[in-house]
């Protein structure tokens, strides 16, 4: 039995389309797949330029000086030493990093707690100059703060602050960026939950710390992060509101050593081991709380 003409020119074409199709997807695949596999490969590369740097610091931590300064960029030891970490553990590390703990912990308690309140009666309450008030705030983020050092140790120095635990915190406890933060966020909190809890009675600081602030804890656990870690690599106000070394903090300590504090030449793996142990608090804090750093919502937040 013969196929008739135009079924078997049918059934080519459609043959021919399904090759042409296959091959069309085929490609894309590929194209796709070796588009991947450049973008992975980019940013292993990308990383490794991070990483480095810190792959260096903890081998050179575990070096000796003649060894750290003939091959410093080396990612082994010719002879692997703890001598750094001895040192450290001799002098005065220890209370070093028990004042920057102290230090740290304070200053992020108490910004999380006045930058709260003063980005929630930024946000809710109503009285004059609100809006001055707020742009001094932004004011206060543009200006370096490299600017207000000579006028805080001024300050500090004539209300007797100086040289002191409180001196070293009390100026801390506040921050604009950490009320700009908490402001715009209590900003996107519906205000039917507020009215809510005024209708049960609860005052305006009820309402902030009962019901407000339990929905902010995206922005809390971001302004934690954030003022634990600027309380704890600040530098800059220690040198102007201490002078005692027994109020060293690690930075002002780990600074010290630049100049030779411990001994003479160059110490890199004394600096380097005293700077990776600093870094670790930071390091399991930020890693503890990064699925929160960014994350916002309003969850639990009653819709009009």
């Amino acid at each position: 039995m013969s196929t008739h003409p135009k079924l078997a020119d049918t059934h080519t074409a459609g043959h021919a389309d399904g090759t042409h199709a296959t091959r069309g997807r085929g490609n894309r695949t590929w194209r796709g797949g070796l588009t991947r596999a450049l973008g992975y490969t980019a940013l292993i590369v990308v990383a490794l330029l991070y990483i480095y740097p810190f792959l260096v610091q903890l081998a050179t931590s575990f070096k000796t000086d003649a060894d750290a300064t003939n091959n410093p960029l080396s990612l082994w030891p010719d002879h692997f030493t703890t001598a750094a970490f001895s040192r450290l553990a001799e002098a005065d590390y220890s209370r070093w990093f028990a004042n920057s703990v102290v230090v740290a912990l304070l200053v992020t308690a108490g910004r999380v707690f006045f930058d709260s309140l003063a980005g929630y009666a930024l946000a809710r309450l109503r009285f004059p100059g609100r809006g001055a008030l707020f742009a001094a705030v932004i004011a206060v983020m543009a200006v370096p703060g490299v600017v207000l050092l000579i006028p805080k140790f001024l300050v500090l120095n004539q209300v007797g602050m100086y040289d002191s635990y409180a001196g070293m915190i009390v100026p801390l406890l506040a921050d604009a960026a950490g009320v700009f933060i908490m402001k715009q966020f209590f900003e996107s909190i519906p205000v039917s939950v507020e009215e809510a809890a005024r209708i049960d009675g609860a005052s305006t600081f009820r309402t902030f710390w009962s019901v407000v602030l339990p929905m902010a804890r995206p922005a809390l656990l971001t302004l934690t992060i954030l003022s634990f870690q600027g309380s704890w690599n600040e530098l800059g106000h220690f040198i102007v509101s201490r002078q005692s070394p027994e109020l060293n903090t690690l930075t002002t300590g780990v600074a010290s050593l630049v100049s030779g504090q411990l001994g003479s030449g160059n110490q890199y793996p004394l600096k380097l081991a005293a700077t990776l142990l600093m870094i670790i608090p930071v390091a399991l804090v930020f890693f503890a709380f990064q699925r929160h750093f960014v994350r916002g919502g309003t969850s639990g937040a009653t819709k009009g």
